[in-house]
């Protein structure tokens, strides 16, 4: 629930906000709060837990298309990493797998050179292999910061320049699981 600091209830509002900037209903949006999946970037999730609650969701949204973090978590936040891990599982032990309706594609992480040079990765990510290249517009990049800037309770001095400078708001490279 981002209850790190304590914050949990007001990352939620934040979160819903975020999610109607983007155009996705409140309806759509399932926030976890369980006590084993604390919010702290030290704090490796466990895995079958994790991927029974996100089967569960799947299940439930009828979803056909996950976008998860990469085995680096694109900052190397352990909840994020968690996640990958998870779904990783899902898909390699649980055979999550089409056809039974499911794909998932996780987001590249890349070096903190790339990560902060905004538009210009668009030329490097265009060289590289990946299995989905997805380029912002201009108006797509202008939603996605605002909705950047709902998560007010997160938005320290070097989130502000994440939202200034990072390749992810213009570029997201991936590749299929």
């Amino acid at each position: 629930s981002g209850n790190y600091y304590n914050q949990g209830e007001i990352r939620k509002k934040e979160l819903e906000q975020s999610c109607c900037v983007l155009g996705i209903p409140a309806s759509d949006v399932t926030v976890i709060d369980h006590r084993d999946l604390p919010d702290n970037p030290a704090v490796e999730w466990d895995t079958q837990l994790l991927a029974t609650l996100v089967l569960k969701h799947i299940e439930a949204k009828n979803i056909n298309l996950v976008v998860t973090f990469d085995a680096g978590g694109v900052s190397g936040h352990a909840n994020h990493v968690s996640l990958h891990t998870a779904v990783r599982y899902s898909v390699c032990t649980l055979l999550w797998v089409p056809p039974w309706g499911c794909r998932v594609l996780v987001l590249e992480s890349v070096n903190l050179f790339r990560k902060y040079i905004s538009f210009l990765d668009v030329l490097i990510s265009c060289l590289l292999p990946r299995d989905a290249l997805f380029i912002l517009t201009e108006e797509e990049t202008e939603q996605a910061k605002r909705a950047m800037r709902c998560h007010r309770s997160q938005l320290l001095w070097f989130r502000q320049l994440y939202l200034l400078f990072s390749r992810y708001l213009v570029v997201n490279s991936l590749r299929l699981l």
